[in-house]
């Protein structure tokens, strides 16, 4: 999977999404069964509950279209609407919210209890009560993520560069001082946001202890079906299991690094800065994959050739793909899916082309939109788009407030776990390679995937790291930017190229943190992905390396597979996941097995060197 500014997913039901028209229905009858919290009863949770799902269902039809129509059709109407809608979600979602806090303490079922939560827990930023308060974050909001979207670095008032342009260049030039020229101009942006940050923080918090969480923080650790601090213990458990692995992935691209660049600019016993990595915010490696290739990097074939070579279409490629999870015993998708998606970008009209994928009525009308191309890494792509419809299609049974993966790590490892199974092996038995390449050939891919995932790791985790602390105010806003680079410098041991002050706010450079949007579920799914990869290659009974293996035409694999997609999120995520592996427990060591042949590699490439930093 490629990190993005935001989920490839659209949800079946995304509460802060689908009651964007709720304060045009009338309040529901739980709400007006008792005076006072002290009378509330779980009849009354359940006749709310029940009055909000039947008023939810019926505003999803009509808030995903409007979302896809805006996609598909982007105007200054289909925008005005779907901003209208935005305006009023706030509100409404912050009113459901607060009256599914009346029964905190009221004695419940377990389930009535889990509903009542993913209500309150669909709140990103909760907002105080207070209509003056609600405004004031609403609008907090907005000039933030307008400051992020309306950013470009100018040169001079005629020479002026969006993100779009500066990334192509940072993925290509191998130019010290145009890359740093880049980086900072970008992070310039982020300088008006610290106030607004401050602001918006504040307001959170009190919206968070009104719902019965100590701040907001600690409330998106509470979606996690455990404590809020024993899961803060857990993402760190698990980064201590993928440490090493990191570490000797960075002492070998700094090594490298050196080599173009020079010791004195890439001291080979400090971190590396941060903008020589390929990315502004040297969260993936991939763009240099050519500075650190092995001498064994070709693997042998070319899938985009491939492709070509075959006579494959867009539409072709999406049929295969398909073909991929009726193989494991699920039902193919309905003809409606094939009518009513978005494959190839229109000649006539503007588009979101970022690839996504969509299920409009909670039930059977499900799409992807993405501007195919015939290439090898829209291939894998369209995979990954695939398990996210058919996971939405699985838990279309749930009730509405469960209608949604398990944690929200689960969705997008759910979509990486298929993209794994595009191996040699796979595209040799649907006919597209003749022979398999030799196993030395694998080194280059594993580099390659690295640089992706591996390196995204500590990123992944020091985001939410950060904001956490901000919340919790153990970081001040005196120590917003120290605190951030002291981050990134203990988890991915990169550096600011250039002295940064508290004038600055580079947490703001990045797209989520002035958007509102929880980082972790992106930690999470790397995780799981490789973990879920290597159970139900043991349940296909997969006997080569599971960096070899793929799940295709395992009806086993597609069996227990299926069985924790039908849960949604009903259940706590510790048995989703025994539903696949058998424990309830998050385990990294399936990344350490599946990279195993590239950390001999790297072994072997740092002796001799000062690794760590």
């Amino acid at each position: 999977m490629k990190i993005i500014t935001s989920s490839r997913l659209l949800p079946v039901f995304v509460f802060a999404s689908l009651i964007a028209f709720a304060d045009h229905h009338q309040e529901p009858e739980g709400n007006r069964t008792a005076s006072s919290r002290d009378e509330l009863t779980e009849k009354d949770a359940l006749l709310f509950l029940q009055e909000s799902e039947l008023s939810l269902k019926k505003l999803s039809k009509k808030v995903n279209r409007a979302k896809w129509i805006h996609a598909n059709f982007i105007t200054y109407d289909t925008s005005s609407l779907v901003a209208e809608t935005s305006a009023k979600k706030t509100a409404a979602v912050v009113r459901l919210a607060h009256e599914a806090a009346r029964f905190n303490n009221i004695e419940l079922s377990d389930d009535t209890r889990r509903k009542l939560e993913k209500l309150k827990l669909a709140l990103t930023l909760p907002s105080p009560m207070d209509d003056e308060k609600n405004n004031e974050l609403s609008g907090v909001t907005t000039q933030l993520s307008s400051l992020y979207g309306k950013g470009k670095y100018c040169r001079d008032e005629k020479s002026c560069l969006s993100l779009s342009e500066i990334s192509a260049t940072m993925a290509t030039s191998r130019n010290y001082e145009e890359l740093m020229e880049l980086w900072t101009g970008w992070h310039e942006i982020a300088k008006p946001m610290r106030p607004l940050y401050m602001q918006e923080v504040n307001l959170t918090n009190q919206g968070a202890k009104e719902l019965g969480y100590t701040d907001t923080g600690s409330m998106w650790r509470s979606k996690y079906d455990m404590p809020a601090d024993d899961f803060a213990r857990e993402l760190e458990q698990l980064w201590r299991q993928v440490q090493p692995l990191y570490q000797s992935l960075h002492c070998h691209v700094r090594a490298k690094l050196g080599e173009i660049y020079g010791d004195e600019r890439v001291p080979q016993d400090g971190p590396i800065p941060a903008h020589l990595l390929g990315n502004m915010w040297a969260q993936i490696w991939s763009n240099i994959y050519d500075i650190v290739a092995p001498e064994q990097a070709d693997p042998g074939y070319d899938l985009t050739g491939l492709l070509t070579q075959h006579n494959y279409n867009e539409l072709e490629m999406v049929k295969r793909a398909e073909k991929f999870f009726t193989s494991m015993g699920f039902a193919p998708l309905p003809d409606s899916f094939y009518e009513r998606s978005l494959f190839t970008k229109p000649r006539d009209r503007d588009v979101q082309c970022h690839a996504s994928a969509w299920s409009l009525d909670s039930k059977d009308d499900l799409r992807i939109k993405m501007c195919i191309r015939v290439t090898g890494k829209a291939f894998s792509i369209i995979h990954h788009e695939l398990g996210h419809n058919f996971y939405q299609r699985a838990y279309k049974k749930q009730p509405v407030f469960y209608q949604q993966s398990a944690n929200d790590g689960f969705h997008e490892a759910v979509g990486d776990t298929i993209a794994l199974s595009v191996t040699p092996g796979y595209l040799q038995d649907i006919g597209l390679l003749d022979e398999l390449p030799d196993a030395s050939k694998d080194i280059g891919l594993l580099m390659q995937m690295a640089l992706d995932k591996i390196a995204f790791l500590p990123f992944g985790l020091l985001v939410d790291q950060w904001r956490w602390q901000v919340f919790s105010a153990e970081i001040t806003p005196e120590n917003y930017n120290k605190a951030w680079w002291e981050l990134r410098k203990k988890y991915q041991g990169v550096e600011a190229p250039v002295a940064r002050t508290e004038e600055h706010f580079d947490p703001g450079a990045k797209y989520h943190i002035p958007g509102n949007t929880p980082y972790t579920r992106y930690f999470l799914s790397h995780i799981l992905q490789f973990e879920f990869h290597r159970a139900l290659c043991d349940i296909a009974g997969n006997k080569e390396a599971i960096h070899r293996c793929s799940i295709y035409n395992s009806k086993e694999a597609g069996g227990h597979l299926n069985r924790m997609l039908e849960m949604g999120s009903s259940r706590p995520w510790q048995e989703a996941l025994a539903t696949i592996t058998g424990k309830h427990e998050m385990d990294a060591s399936a990344i350490l097995e599946y990279f195993a042949p590239l950390q001999e590699y790297l072994d072997e490439q740092n002796k001799g060197r000062q690794c760590g930093w």
